[in-house]
């Protein structure tokens, strides 16, 4: 298939995704962007959603053993539930967040390759 990425995804499959450079792979697998790809994969794997994620599921188990145990009375225990789950949709707003950031990058550089090959 010509315009389309020639690289095999880690599940085997073809990969379906527009070839962007003259070397006939999509941004994602062309050798020439390893370094970018590990510099934000490297940003990913250090940003504080995770391990943040892992500590609000820590609070929300101690919340509801606390809670059902009567160390901590139910209706407190009801504001701060609403606290974690607010804390918890700002985690997910951060994430969307990122993500468009780094889809308008990519977008931006498949941009700047059909430029190129018009131009």
């Amino acid at each position: 298939m010509k315009g389309v990425c020639r690289a095999t995804k880690r599940n085997g499959e073809p990969c379906k995704t527009p070839a962007t450079g003259s070397n006939g792979y999509c941004w994602a697998h062309d050798p020439a962007n390893a370094d970018k790809r590990r510099r934000t994969a490297s940003r990913a794997g250090s940003s504080k959603g995770g391990g943040e994620i892992s500590d609000l599921k820590a609070q929300l188990k101690k919340l509801a053993a606390d809670a059902l145990s009567g160390e901590v009375e139910r209706g407190v225990a009801a504001v701060v539930n609403q606290i974690l789950n607010s804390r918890i949709r700002l985690v997910e707003l951060e994430r969307k967040i990122k993500e468009a950031e780094e889809l308008e990058a990519r977008l931006e550089a498949l941009e700047d390759v059909l430029k190129r090959r018009a131009g």
